[in-house]
């Protein structure tokens, strides 16, 4: 059963978040090169995540291009992403699942049908799944990183121990209709504000709307 009062909550935490940030704003990608990204991104910041990836366009046009390439040679392109070996691997692993199920690199799924495929390929967990549903195809998903996981644990919204879990739960409370724009506005959060060491809880837009324990105000 969805907890009102934490959607009311939500919806004030969202108003306030678009009055301090603005509209956010990220680029569409096709599905397939918004995995890729994800893959990137994964434990790294989005400056060494977008570093990987302009190298990865300049040498590769297509993703056939991509996955005909020597896994080395990704990883050593990639390197500016960190953890490029698994990352590579994870890359290969996915485009030839993809390639080998459909006989293309173009996913035919949509809607749930889609999200229940992307989460079957190794590599592929409900966060990535979810930023593609939302972001490639528009489609009402909540996607948690680490970032939203810490934000939504300090502020109460969600009590869970996985990010996994945490997603669930959020995904049922938070509006469809503002899900992309408050993604993207609680990492905005997270990045500037609500950091994990030394959070600047004082500056904080939302904080009266906080229960973190170690809140400091001075």
């Amino acid at each position: 059963m969805v907890d009102r009062k934490k959607t009311e909550r939500i919806k004030h935490i969202y108003k306030i978040l678009r009055k301090t940030f603005g509209i956010p704003k990220k680029k569409k990608y096709d599905p397939v090169d918004e995995i890729i990204l994800t893959v990137l991104s994964q434990n790294t910041s989005d400056r060494n995540r977008d570093k990987a990836w302009e190298r990865l366009k300049a040498r590769y046009k297509t993703p056939q291009e991509l996955l005909d390439a020597p896994e080395e040679e990704i990883a050593e392109l990639i390197r500016p992403a960190g953890l490029y070996r698994q990352k590579a691997k994870a890359i290969k692993r996915i485009l030839n699942k993809i390639k080998g199920d459909f006989g293309v690199l173009e996913i035919p799924y949509r809607g749930e049908e889609l999200y229940r495929y992307l989460t079957s390929i190794k590599g592929i967990g409900p966060k990535t799944a979810a930023v593609v549903m939302a972001f490639s195809y528009d489609q009402p998903f909540f996607p948690v990183d680490t970032h939203i996981f810490r934000v939504s644990r300090r502020m109460g919204l969600t009590n869970s121990r996985t990010r996994e879990k945490a997603q669930f739960e959020l995904d049922l409370l938070i509006p469809n209709e503002m899900k992309k724009d408050l993604h993207l506005l609680l990492i905005e959060l997270g990045r500037k504000i609500c950091r994990a060491r030394r959070p600047l809880c004082s500056q904080c837009p939302v904080k009266d709307f906080c229960n973190f324990q170690d809140k400091v105000l001075k």
